[in-house]
């Protein structure tokens, strides 16, 4: 087992741009004398407290007789309990689009949950923002003390937010979405949706949730941690602490996506050798069904929801089972019961519906098409993606074609995290945003989502876990943004894959606040 370390690297002090300038000039409450500045936007009206608010309908309810635009613009539920936790709910209403004006924009609710340990509701204590991995996904619902959470909880006052659009906060679901007339409205909806609002969603909670709008120490996992130097970027004022796993993005260029699927191309064929290296029996099986699903017809067999399995989705499988630490064990028993047994001689052979319900429940298109849709604009600043994945699988192609792979009797090879345009044809819940998904993904116009220069004068502590076998954020793009990022500490690992916060939860997250508070060496 490679042997685990921190790295610091010293950054010279670089001049703050004026984008940068004018993106936190929105996060500083103005004082009751401070005149209005045209172009800036008062994130801040009527700094009030609904902290109190609730309705009768239970913990955390909200009447159902405000309308969204007459709400307060902060609801506060009551605590309840699970196992040694206390818990209560918060909702907040903010603008869909920060750049209008507040008063005009339209009103979406953001949704955060507040956790500390029993006994600890009124005391004092220092706020953590968990930034969840994703994109398109809400954050944890606890049901005990246990993993990072219980660790946190011991010195923090912790928040788990449902980034806009997932969870309770006003989310993007397969069905709501479908209440939009165009593709050309739902583009323009869901280019609200990525991390710089989401950050500016962070710091309007910020301000109307923690005493005094102190700065608090967020976390962020995978795509969290993007965020999290988004912030760094664009708010670090808000912020006391940094702490990232698995999730430092590439930064640097118009459109980094290309180069996190070309890296991304390359783990994956050694994620595929090491799994048939441990189930070499999974050769074969693969091999039959993807010779069956060519062989059926249309090319493939129906999924219970409506849609298609055909090779190509098979070899999606990966996207989960080749990237966390139980992956591997989770796709070869799932494998093991592929197909339907014969109970009558000289009946066909069948897919089960085991394996069909079984492969639908192990992706989320269904619960987070934002996944999807989203996906691939999370690496685009000022630049489209122009379906990067798609575009740079044909580099790979003749690896990566099951059919091929199949007459030649070589491994079937499962891809990884990567969006296909095929899939807005052959999955059911996407289906209906494929053309909306087409104009997100030719989307030249993204705004920035990190500012170089702000990251080069870094002032925030800084701490991340770095997994140097993780299959979804690799390890050389990494090290390329790392550097620029002063100040920033960094455990470097192979003990954990991408999966370390659930797997080890309080190991890792003690190790980072360690590094971060003194308590460990940085050498």
């Amino acid at each position: 087992m490679m042997a685990t370390h921190a790295l610091v690297t010293p950054i010279p002090r670089i001049a703050i741009s004026k984008l940068t300038a004018f993106v936190l000039s929105l996060s500083t409450p103005p004082s009751k004398s401070s005149p209005s500045v045209p172009g800036v936007i008062n994130l801040y009206p009527r700094r009030i407290s609904f902290r109190g608010i609730t309705s009768m309908a239970g913990a955390g309810s909200v009447s159902m007789d405000l309308t969204l635009e007459s709400r307060p613009e902060h609801v506060t539920g009551n605590w309840f309990s699970v196992p040694e936790l206390r818990l209560r709910n918060h909702r907040f209403l903010v603008p869909l689009d920060y750049s209008l004006n507040s008063e005009t924009s339209p009103k979406i609710t953001v949704f955060a949950r507040e956790v500390v340990a029993v006994g600890k509701e009124e005391q004092a204590m220092p706020y953590l923002l968990y930034l969840q991995g994703g994109p398109g996904f809400e954050s944890p619902r606890p049901s005990e003390a246990s993993g990072w959470i219980q660790r946190a909880c011991e010195e923090f006052r912790v928040i788990l937010l449902d980034q806009r659009g997932t969870g309770l906060s006003t989310p993007l679901t397969s069905s709501s979405m479908l209440q939009f007339k165009s593709a050309n409205d739902l583009a323009d909806y869901l280019v609200h949706f990525r991390a710089d609002n989401i950050v500016k969603d962070a710091e309007f909670i910020r301000v109307r949730l923690v005493p005094n709008a102190d700065p608090w120490t967020i976390l962020g996992q995978s795509f969290g941690g993007f965020c999290a130097v988004t912030y760094l970027s664009f708010a670090p004022e808000g912020l006391k602490q940094v702490l990232i796993t698995g999730g430092i993005p590439p930064i640097g260029k118009a459109c980094t996506a290309d180069d996190v699927y070309e890296a991304g191309f390359e783990q994956v064929i050694r994620q595929n050798e090491k799994y048939y290296k441990r189930f070499p029996e999974d050769t074969e099986i693969v091999r039959e069904v993807v010779d069956y699903l060519a062989e059926s017809a249309g090319g493939g067999v129906p999924l219970p929801s409506g849609g298609i399995l055909t090779p190509k989705g098979l070899q999606t499988l990966g996207l989960s089972g080749l990237g966390s630490s139980t992956g591997f064990e989770r796709l070869h028993y799932m494998l093991e019961r592929v197909w339907d047994p014969i109970l009558v001689p000289g009946s066909p052979k069948r897919i089960s519906q085991f394996f069909l319900n079984s492969f639908e429940n192990w992706h989320s298109f269904e619960t987070n098409p934002l996944y999807a849709l989203l996906h691939e604009s999370i690496y685009c600043e000022g630049a489209s993606s122009k379906w990067s994945a798609h575009r740079l699988g044909g580099k790979f192609e003749c690896k990566f074609d099951a059919v091929k792979a199949v007459k030649e009797g070589q491994n079937v090879l499962f891809t990884g995290e990567m969006v296909f345009p095929w899939m807005f044809d052959e999955i059911h819940a996407l289906k209906p945003f494929k053309a909306a998904a087409d104009i997100l993904a030719k989307k030249e116009d993204w705004p920035p989502l990190y500012d170089v220069a702000t990251l080069n004068t870094n002032k925030v502590p800084v701490a991340a876990a770095v997994y140097y076998e993780d299959m979804y954020v690799n390890f050389k793009l990494v090290m390329e943004t790392a550097p620029q990022i002063s100040g920033i500490r960094l455990w470097v690992t192979n003990e954990f894959m991408h999966s370390g916060l659930r797997d080890a939860g309080r190991q890792v997250l003690d190790h980072l606040l360690g590094m971060i508070n003194g308590k460990r060496l940085l050498f």
